[in-house]
């Protein structure tokens, strides 16, 4: 880190031992992302309960080239949160994901979804059950009867415009789906 880590205790006493198992959780994320500039972590132990001991609330936020990431481990949904490592742990995994997201997003991993190809049909065969498709560059796309979407196949017609997912089939490019934008 380029910045030195910052532990924050909140409504309860500092301990050596919690803020030396926080800098230990930090150290492994440095040492998985080593982009990382700065870390501040806040463990606060919420009011007693009755029947119950302290509620922990950690929060970590992190900075890295570009982007800030913030981990908040919210007590109410785990009453596991009674234990104030195991509320450290979860905050650091939920951390090391967002991470993991991150790098994959600066490797240029991340899944992004093409916009569906346009078209027209030029060809109905319906007694075989397929037609084809044209594309603005002129390509043909073969599609069958069920790969149409939200529309009867027998009601479509030469000339209407469409949306498809195109995918290599065993006689050449196929649309997977095919939806109808406007008729003819």
């Amino acid at each position: 880190m380029k910045i030195p880590l910052q532990v924050t205790f909140r409504g309860f006493p500092h301990s050596d031992a919690v803020e030396a198992n926080v800098r230990d959780k930090a150290d492994k994320l440095d040492q998985f992302f080593s982009d990382i500039m700065s870390c501040r972590v806040v463990v606060e132990a919420q009011h007693k309960h009755h029947q119950h001991g302290n509620l922990y609330h950690v929060s970590i936020d992190l900075s890295v080239p570009g982007r800030e990431l913030a981990v908040t481990r919210d007590p109410s949904e785990h009453q596991a949160h009674e234990d104030v490592y195991v509320a450290i742990r979860d905050a650091f995994d939920a951390a090391r994901r967002q991470l993991e997201d991150y790098a994959r997003e600066l490797r240029g991993d991340v899944k992004t979804h093409e916009p569906p190809e346009r078209g027209h049909i030029v060809e109905l065969v319906p007694a075989e059950d397929f037609g084809r498709i044209a594309t603005p560059n002129g390509r043909l796309v073969y599609f069958h009867r069920n790969s149409v979407l939200d529309a009867d196949f027998d009601q479509l017609r030469e000339g209407d415009e469409v949306t498809f997912a195109e995918e290599d089939g065993e006689l050449g490019p196929q649309a997977s789906t095919v939806r109808v934008t406007r008729r003819h």
